[in-house]
């Protein structure tokens, strides 16, 4: 008995390895090494960020997180992204799976930068204001000081595998 189904292109393999190339990638969001390196200290700005986002006790610095509830803050606007990678898979298109990942660590990326800017952190200690002053800086804003960190902030796509 035959079922009347004719396969005219066969797209397994591709399919296949887009799959498999989509489920090896990570799209991380935060200070990649590139982006560490500071002019004013032996802490980089990934240090900075650790410490911001989960305080330092000994230091007296309250935990001000930022990383992880900027992307959760913009989760609407990079799911279909994410969606859109799969879908792209299953249609063997690798290209665009990985396009549809950086579209989705973009917004992620620049999620963080917003809600560093909009959120009501713990104010600064007034001795981190007078420092500040002294510097010659006025801002009174935590997580902003001279912008560096906050423009630090980005996405990268990467092998699962791969170790920076």
């Amino acid at each position: 008995m035959r079922s009347g189904l004719t396969v005219r292109v066969d797209n397994v393999q591709s399919i296949l390895d887009a799959l498999k190339a989509l489920t090896k990638k990570d799209v991380l969001v935060g200070i990649p090494e590139a982006e560490d390196a500071r002019d004013n200290g032996d802490f980089g700005n990934a240090a900075i960020g650790y410490i911001n986002e989960n305080g330092s006790p000994a230091q007296n610095i309250p935990a001000r997180p930022h990383l992880v509830p900027g992307v959760d803050s913009v989760k609407s606007q990079y799911l279909p992204h994410l969606k859109l990678a799969a879908s792209s898979a299953l249609d063997g298109n690798q290209e665009s799976a990985v396009r549809s990942l950086e579209a989705a660590g973009t917004i992620a990326a620049d999620g963080v930068k917003r809600y560093i800017a909009t959120t009501g952190f713990t104010p600064l200690a007034s001795g981190t204001l007078a420092q500040r002053r002294r510097s010659g800086r006025s801002g009174d804003k935590p997580l902003i000081d001279t912008g560096k960190y906050r423009r630090a902030i980005t996405h990268i796509v990467r092998d699962k595998d791969a170790e920076s």
